[in-house]
């Protein structure tokens, strides 16, 4: 049975949030929309960009600001397009026949997103470029994300990058470039994005109509605003401080509350988010933020009650910083293979707690380097 295209949902969207073509100014990249708009300017437009930076800091919003302004051969010098002009209808609608989206597409067999993107959906920039050709003007593509194409789809895309239409323009949301084949990178202009501040983003969640804590979801999501509205929508903040509060039983983990934070990666995932991910998200975060502690002192702003002291304790040293950090890694590694092989998850999560609280940080850290 195929499904109804509006009940489709969108994998370049983060859940709770408006879609990146229905923003309409990009906040705290300023130096990244004058590279871009410089380089527009000169009139030798590289046909290739690939936009960088860590996940959620607005590099689909980026990407969809330019499409907007070229297409709508916009004046302003920070890539805002007044959204009534038909160009910028016609793009919110996904209407406008000179851009082209490609991205994660849907299968009506399994009734779920595609985990890649396929050569199919690249091989579409061949037809798109060819047919809008006759129209003449730019002609602009964007994928999201260029980490998700798998190895046929990314040779399928190099073959164009190769060879560029006239008049083609390809934006590249990459939040893992190296993942990306060396070639595609070498043909690409970088346009690299950075972490918001905490009061940026406090302005860009009250647009959203966010009202927690700002400076705690800016911690906990790195500068990320994608992330931190994902975190909002989830209850990321209360999932973490029941983290924190656990590990904070050590060295004689509470059971009880160690099972209790492993259910809550338990259930399907919905309109609102996956409840596995947010559960091995938020273990990632804390090991990470452990790790640096033990590098940089105790992590400000804090992202929960208590986790200042609960860090300093825990990751004293450079030492203690290493054990994390091998300790993110491999779990972070085996998260991915147990999703991969559909692992139970409250008990994957639960095995993962319970191996932190084994480790000799856990149990009594050295004051001295060892």
């Amino acid at each position: 049975m195929k499904t109804d295209p509006d009940d489709i949902p969108e994998p370049d969207r983060v859940p709770g949030a408006l879609h990146p073509r229905h923003t309409a100014r990009l906040i705290g990249q300023d130096h990244a929309i004058a590279d871009f708009v410089q380089a527009a300017r000169s009139d030798r437009l590289h046909h290739a960009w690939m936009l960088t930076g860590p996940r959620g800091v607005g590099k689909a919003t980026m990407a969809w600001s330019i499409a907007r302004w070229l297409l709508s051969n916009g004046t302003n010098n920070d890539l805002t397009v007044d959204p009534d002009t038909p160009e910028a209808r016609r793009i919110a609608a996904l209407s406008e026949s000179r851009l082209q989206l490609i991205r994660r597409p849907w299968d009506d067999k399994t009734s779920r997103l595609r985990a890649e993107i396929t050569v199919d959906e690249v091989r579409k920039l061949l037809s798109f470029y060819h047919l809008s050709s006759s129209e003449g003007g730019r002609r602009i593509a964007i994928i999201d994300a260029a980490d998700d194409m798998n190895v046929p789809a990314a040779n399928a895309l190099l073959k164009v990058l190769e060879e560029p239409p006239k008049d083609a323009l390809i934006l590249l949301v990459a939040h893992q470039p190296a993942r990306l084949l060396p070639t595609i990178r070498s043909r690409c202009r970088t346009l690299r994005l950075m972490p918001m501040k905490p009061a940026q983003m406090g302005g860009i969640l009250a647009d959203q109509g966010i009202d927690e804590d700002a400076e705690a979801l800016s911690a906990l999501s790195d500068g990320s605003v994608g992330e931190a509205l994902r975190l909002a929508g989830q209850g990321g903040l209360d999932r973490y401080q029941q983290l924190v509060d656990l590990f904070s039983t050590l060295p004689r983990m509470d059971r009880l509350a160690a099972a209790k934070f492993a259910d809550t990666a338990a259930g399907r995932a919905g309109a609102d988010g996956d409840p596995f991910d947010l559960a091995i998200t938020l273990l990632d975060r804390f090991l990470i933020r452990l790790a640096r502690a033990g590098l940089m002192g105790a992590p400000l702003p804090q992202a929960a009650k208590g986790e200042g002291a609960l860090m300093a304790r825990l990751s004293p040293n450079d030492w203690a910083s290493r054990v994390w950090a091998d300790a993110q890694a491999r779990l972070s590694a085996r998260a991915r293979t147990g999703r991969a092989v559909n692992l139970d998850p409250a008990a994957l999560v639960m095995d993962m707690v319970l191996e932190l609280a084994q480790l000799p940080p856990a149990q009594s850290a050295p004051t001295a380097k060892g």
